[in-house]
């Protein structure tokens, strides 16, 4: 009976890897064609019947995205933004979030909420008034545009919020009593307790930057020297036709960093995830 059912445990085991791999090839497979894509002739993108792999394998067109435009500004523009747009989250989200979670104030809970209001307004909605509000402040066609509008995160705040108040509120006692303020329980000991939650917050927001399309080509005007990577995919495209071959191989170049972050980050972000409180704890 034992045997029987080590059996039938083998052959469930078995069937849950065939089955988990072949959901990974399905989910890969779009990535899988796209590289194969971009290292084919430009004549033969739109081939009849499709085919995977084209008659040569031109690893040049990786070379020649670099060359064929700006693009390695739109590649730096497009880091420079992500990196300093998601610091900016990060500090801002984790200081309100300890704000909202481990001190109290009066109103707390109202504010909590019109704060977390906002994440039912569209960002289209806002699109209008925003672009306004950087014509007012002068910061039209510049990096300031790009960044500080997205800086302050509903989101972020209660995801960062919702994983403080599972940390026990002993420990902030404990810290006062040897002296320590509020800045100091954030710095030294909310902190250092919430790296998978920010590992998580990180990526999320990394990746909205960095894939954001909309906005940057609304406030942008000198594409050529502050285009990002999305808008600057679109230059492939002029009235002589488009570079399919080339844009393809552009938009594989711009999925590696975020693929070296999410690798990176792994770990923190399995943690994150299953610790950070989403169910409303």
């Amino acid at each position: 009976m034992s045997t029987e059912r080590t059996a039938g445990g083998r052959v469930r085991l078995v069937l849950a890897h065939v089955s988990i791999y072949l959901a990974a090839l399905v989910f890969a497979s779009p990535l899988i064609y796209a590289v194969f894509s971009a290292m084919k002739p430009n004549n033969e993108m739109f081939s009849s019947p499709p085919r995977l792999v084209g008659s040569q394998l031109k690893w040049t067109n990786f070379i020649e995205v670099f060359t064929y435009g700006p693009f390695i500004t739109y590649l730096l523009n497009s880091l420079f933004v992500a990196v300093t747009g998601t610091l900016l989250v990060l500090a801002i989200s984790s200081t309100a979030a300890f704000a909202f979670a481990r001190l109290r104030w009066r109103g707390r809970e109202a504010v909590f909420l019109l704060f977390l209001a906002t994440l039912m307004v569209p960002a289209e909605v806002v699109m209008i008034p925003m672009y306004t509000l950087m014509d007012w402040f002068g910061w039209i066609n510049s990096y300031q545009a790009l960044i500080i509008p997205f800086a302050f995160s509903a989101f972020g705040t209660f995801l960062l919020r919702q994983f403080y108040r599972g940390i026990p509120y002993e420990l902030d006692e404990a810290a006062r009593v040897d002296g320590a303020g509020s800045v100091r329980i954030y710095w030294s000991v909310i902190l250092p307790l919430s790296r998978s939650a920010l590992a998580v917050l990180a990526v999320f927001t990394f990746l909205g930057f960095w894939n954001s399309y909309l906005w940057p080509l609304i406030v942008t005007v000198d594409y050529s020297t502050l285009g990002t990577l999305p808008v600057g995919l679109a230059t492939f495209s002029s009235q002589q036709g488009t570079r399919w071959d080339l844009q393809m191989a552009a938009a594989v170049i711009s999925m590696l960093p975020t693929t070296i972050l999410v690798i990176a980050l792994q770990k923190h972000l399995v943690k994150g995830i299953a610790m950070a409180g989403l169910g409303g704890r």
